[in-house]
């Protein structure tokens, strides 16, 4: 089957020249003419618009730069590529016309190779630009579609524990992103809590952080023991993949033997406020990242957990956010944040903190997110329910 004749607007004032372009065109594609600046604008925004349109620069009452202009504004006609015809050759009127839209320029005296030519290249070059919009637009479908799934895996809501009060936020760099977080509920005092990073970004990233929920899922015999989920987790995803790995905090809340029992892989220090010593600390229990070493192990440490304690894990991204200096955030940095902010209920600390993220690194202004986020903070409240500013 023969491809669709394209559709070329020839527009020009004098009789002669538009004799001319047309005998050089016709018998390959179809052709609209058009003598003036007003018609050009209407037969250009006729259904089917022309595949490319041939314009002359010197007309009276409208020239050929305010068509083109006029063109270039409207969405519908945008994308439509402009020849210019002229006989100046002078730089700056040729770079006026590019300026104002145009593709390309082909000089009087019209030569049939020229013409011909021109004409066929910049049909080839849209062509070529559609398609690529097509397949972007396929791509950014598809690309939603796996953020919706990855956003399904993460949980729904956060489980109840008394006494324990948990808030969670999750933002990606991109539409996909490698962190995990996700909670096993062990009985009605107790929960395990797992935060997990991806190295790199992107579509392979999210595909493993799609296997960290199933072989999540795996562990729920051992989830009071963070050394052991740890190591599950690490047999279960190596041989997996390459060139990426995973690093993990899993931690389990006793509420009611008031403890914290935490486990890492090569994951950022989680950070701990005591209000009992009123002091805030960071805590590492490190073992090598998941997914590269099938023979690592792990190891467990446990930490009083009493009433008016906080736990924040996260993710790197935190640590690293960069101001316009190039000066990253710090672990110090946040630790002084909980230092001070431990008096807010934990959904507002959440969102204090990021807030406090974002004017660092000035993300409110434009400047782009530099790695996926990933923040968790967890207070065991008073059994007494006094004011926030009090406890």
């Amino acid at each position: 089957m023969n491809a669709e004749v394209k559709t070329v607007l020839l527009v020009d004032d004098e009789p002669a020249n538009i004799q001319i372009v047309n005998s050089i065109l016709k018998d390959s594609y179809k052709t609209r003419i058009a003598t003036n600046g007003a018609k050009a604008l209407e037969l250009a925004n006729q259904a089917p618009p022309p595949d490319l349109i041939l314009l002359d620069v010197m007309m009276p009452e409208m020239d050929g730069y305010e068509v083109c202009s006029r063109l270039k504004l409207a969405d519908h006609t945008r994308d439509i590529p402009v020849i210019f015809l002229t006989g100046q050759t002078e730089i700056a009127e040729e770079t006026k016309g590019f300026e104002v839209g145009a593709v390309d320029y082909i000089h009087k005296p019209f030569s049939p190779a020229i013409v011909q030519a021109r004409v066929r290249t910049h049909l080839v070059l849209r062509g070529i630009r559609e398609q690529l919009a097509n397949q972007l637009q396929t791509i950014k479908c598809e690309m939603d579609t796996a953020r919706q799934i990855q956003l399904s895996i993460l949980p729904r809501e956060v489980p109840a524990i008394k006494g324990l009060n948990i808030a969670a936020r999750y933002i990606p760099m991109t539409s996909v992103a490698g962190d995990f977080y996700d909670f096993i509920r062990i009985d009605e005092h107790r929960i395990g809590i797992l935060v997990a990073d991806v190295s790199g970004h992107g579509m392979p990233a999210a595909l493993i952080s799609s296997m960290l929920k199933i072989a999540l899922d795996g562990q729920t015999e051992v989830a009071t023991d963070p050394a052991r989920v740890l190591a599950g987790l690490n047999h279960a995803l190596c041989g997996k993949f390459k060139g990426h790995f995973v690093t993990a905090v899993y931690v389990v809340v006793d509420t009611e033997r008031q403890s914290l029992l935490y486990a890492g892989a090569g994951h950022p220090p989680v950070i701990f406020r005591e209000q009992s010593a009123g002091e805030t600390r960071d805590l590492v229990e490190n073992g090598l990242f998941l997914g590269c070493f099938p023979q690592a192990s792990y190891t467990s440490a446990e930490i009083p957990f009493k009433a008016g304690d906080w736990g924040v894990l996260y993710t790197d991204g935190i640590l690293e956010m960069t101001n316009p200096s190039d000066e990253q955030f710090g672990i110090d940095r946040f630790k002084q944040f909980l230092q001070d902010h431990h008096h807010l209920p934990v959904e507002q600390f959440v969102d204090a903190l990021l807030h406090e993220l974002s004017q660092w690194s000035d993300v409110a202004s434009g400047r782009e997110q530099e790695d996926d986020l990933t923040l968790l903070a967890f207070h065991f409240e008073n059994p007494v329910s006094l004011p926030a500013s009090r406890q």
